[in-house]
């Protein structure tokens, strides 16, 4: 049996909204593709966090995590990630403690450390940017948040100390994510479990993931490392079909490039009436670990990406137009 079918397998979603699709009947696809994906055996589903992108509907992240957990029975729901320099830690704990005595054991905490947004909204949702710069500690104060009491909880001016209620000794799991060194170097520091955003950052992967294996601290938390990769996935029945859905991705990441709203377009045969070489080079470079082809194609492509990072999870986003080749896409994918 090869490395690669031992793996789990994970999704990340942002809520894209397909053009022509509003927000409500993206959200209740969302929720059938859940649905879909639990019944597939799907390891877990993340959302991420992102604010005043017109076209990404997973702002409201905690509120969309408990909606696909009360739709499905198994598979873990989480954040990838919330961004924590934009919320009180106190409201994260209480948020994700509500999410873990609604659905026991399948909630998981990826955190941030990036705004997931522009400078502008950063200031509407009262974001201290030096909040960034304190991110340890707010993890720290976070898994103290979520763990159980101790003495030291107790010994303010008042008497009374902080606690998360709910959260308090929900131990839900906290993953830091990352596109860069940093969360890699405080993840192998703290023994946490760790994610690295391949399908936008590809440039470090192989940095990031090498130095969080090597550098792993065993805490109480994880004995052993965990390492996630994300990467772009485009999987059709053939080649050629493969290729032609991949074209909505590209066109959205060159409408992000060019700061335009992000809705995922239907694909087009013909990008060079799209792109120019300059364009088409910051594409490509943006979706280097992109994987795009057939079962037997997306296969191979597969084990020479386990083969080159030692990681112990695959997630992947799975940006296609149409919501039923979409849903096909993780019936060939488990296959």
């Amino acid at each position: 049996m090869s490395a690669l079918t031992q793996l789990p397998v994970s999704l990340l979603e942002l809520a894209s909204v397909p053009t022509g699709l509003d927000i409500r009947n993206t959200l209740l696809e969302l929720r059938r593709y859940a649905q879909n994906a639990d019944r597939l055996g799907f390891t877990r589903l993340w959302l991420a966090e992102h604010h005043n992108m017109e076209g990404i509907a997973s702002s409201a992240t905690s509120v969309l995590i408990g909606d696909l957990a009360a739709n499905t029975e198994r598979m873990r729901i989480g954040s990838g990630g919330i961004m924590l320099p934009n919320h009180p830690p106190l409201v994260v704990a209480e948020h994700f403690g509500t999410l873990a005595a609604l659905y026991p054991d399948r909630i998981d905490l990826g955190l941030g450390r990036a705004p997931g947004t522009d400078a502008a909204t950063s200031r509407a949702l009262h974001r201290d940017e030096r909040r960034a710069e304190y991110f340890p500690q707010e993890v720290a104060e976070l898994q103290r948040l979520l763990g159980p009491d101790n003495d030291a909880d107790k010994k303010q001016t008042d008497g009374k100390g902080v606690h998360a209620y709910p959260g308090r000794d929900s131990n839900v799991p906290i993953w830091l994510l990352g596109s860069s060194m940093f969360s890699a170097q405080l993840a192998a520091q703290r023994g946490l479990p760790y994610a690295f955003a391949g399908h936008f950052a590809p440039a470090l992967a192989r940095d990031a993931l090498s130095y969080y294996r090597e550098n792993f601290q065993p805490s109480s938390t994880l004995e052993t490392p965990h390492a996630i990769l994300c990467l772009p996935l485009v999987l059709a029945d053939t080649d050629d079909e493969a290729r032609y859905l991949a074209t909505s991705s590209q066109q959205r990441v060159l409408s992000l490039l060019y700061g335009k709203p992000l809705y995922l377009p239907p694909p087009v045969k013909d990008m060079d009436a799209i792109w120019d070489h300059a364009s088409r080079r910051q594409v490509e470079n943006f979706l280097a670990l992109s994987v795009v082809g057939s079962p037997s194609t997306v296969a191979l492509k597969l084990e020479s990406l386990v083969q080159q990072f030692d990681v112990d999870e695959l997630m992947f986003t799975n940006d296609i137009y149409e919501r039923d080749k979409r849903i096909h896409a993780l019936e060939l994918l488990r296959q």
